[in-house]
């Protein structure tokens, strides 16, 4: 398997966050033999094809590359290589959120049916718009169903709906909520969502290789995803799927997202503003703490309560939540993270702000998430120390 990497310096003047792992201590190399004692064995234990890693270490990036992107033509991964990084593309969408919010478009306090009037009188009109970016809705299936099939339909959908519980007291967590959230986000902007996320987010931050449709001359790196019966797979089409689950990029894309999230890039106020926001802190589900999509926990976290808050069971089972009112402003000490998976792909990121320590992991499977969990975990221990 092919590695690569490189090296990304930023100005120590670009950061505003205190104490952080001194990465000068950390050669490339160390990085490198952390990252593949952990990656190579977990990739044989799956059965990845392919995996990009990208590691964010205080001044330091490095991108870590594995194995194929199409195991039929042998294509290995190299920095280029485009994957799908699933639902961690719903933090992208609760960015644009709290962007519109930060330049006067929307507040997260509004109601669904101040933005979508068709939905006036209905429970999901009545929702406010930070419930939908916290998956406290009152509970909704986690994908639209695969009749809705146009706008309409997906309108007389949400008209209809009914909540199996008071709104802000139970976990639900949900394609249709945060789809609708990215949807009434556009449009309170006077855009349609895809132009909306490249002239906010893409471009502004500078990721040339993040897409929700990946171009045509960029398809041939473009990775195929393998399903469990290995075989070549891509995402298809569905309602909401650009705001909930659409997004394709890199690993250096990714990590750049990552430090943007930390406060360690020159962007301009408002876009660092909406980016802090989305970490603002809305309930407590357990030993994590729900953010707009982003999901914390208070450091030290030991493997095991990461791998639990990371389980399917905290995906596809309602979980009684506690309010925090009103809603907690960022805290640095903490692991953030947030999963991806399509059917062929699994992604997951984490970083942690007061550490300026992020990683990303990018695969052509989708495998356990507790198996992404213990590799970023044992990263982390094994370059930063146990806490």
């Amino acid at each position: 398997m092919k590695n690569r990497l490189f090296i990304v310096l930023l100005t120590s003047a670009v950061f505003s966050i205190g104490s952080a792992v001194n990465a000068a201590e950390i050669s490339s190399a160390e990085a490198m033999k952390a990252i593949s004692t952990v990656v190579l064995p977990a990739m044989e234990k799956n059965q990845i094809p392919g995996m990009a890693v990208a590691l964010v270490l205080s001044e330091k990036t490095y991108v870590f590359n594995y194995g194929v992107s199409d195991v039929e033509k042998k294509k290995p991964v190299t920095d280029e290589t485009i994957f799908e990084i699933g639902s961690i593309s719903k933090t992208f969408t609760a960015t644009l959120a709290t962007h519109a919010e930060a330049t006067g478009k929307l507040k997260l306090t509004d109601t669904a049916a101040k933005y979508l009037p068709e939905l006036a009188g209905t429970d999901f009109g009545n929702l406010q718009l930070f419930h939908l970016g916290t998956h406290t809705v009152g509970g909704i299936p986690l994908q639209v169903p695969d009749e809705v099939q146009t706008r309409e339909q997906l309108l007389e959908y949400f008209r209809t709906w009914k909540p199996a519980y008071k709104t802000g007291t139970m976990r639900t967590y949900a394609n249709p909520s945060i789809g609708a959230l990215g949807w009434i986000t556009a449009k309170s902007m006077g855009q349609d969502f895809v132009t909306a996320m490249a002239q906010t987010l893409f471009q502004p931050l500078g990721l040339a290789s993040t897409y929700l449709s990946v171009p045509t001359q960029k398809m041939p790196s473009y990775a195929w995803g393998y399903n469990k019966d290995k075989k070549p797979v891509r995402v298809n089409p569905g309602m909401l799927d650009s705001e909930a689950y659409g997004i394709k990029t890199t690993a250096s894309d990714l990590s750049t997202f990552v430090k943007a999230n930390m406060g360690m890039l020159l962007v301009d106020s408002t876009l660092q503003a909406a980016l802090n926001n989305t970490r603002k802190s809305y309930f407590s589900v357990g030993q994590m703490t729900q953010d707009l999509i982003w999901e914390e926990y208070a450091m030290p976290v030991d493997l095991s309560t990461l791998q639990e808050g990371n389980a399917p069971k905290l995906i596809l089972n309602p979980h009684p939540v506690r309010a925090k009112e009103p809603a907690m402003p960022p805290n640095s000490n903490v692991w953030v993270n947030k999963t991806g998976s399509t059917n062929g792909f699994g992604a997951y990121v984490a970083f942690l702000p007061q550490k300026r320590f992020g990683v990303v992991l990018l695969a052509n499977k989708n495998y356990p998430n507790a198996e992404r969990v213990e590799i970023a975990h044992k990263i982390y221990s094994n370059l930063i120390g146990k806490e």
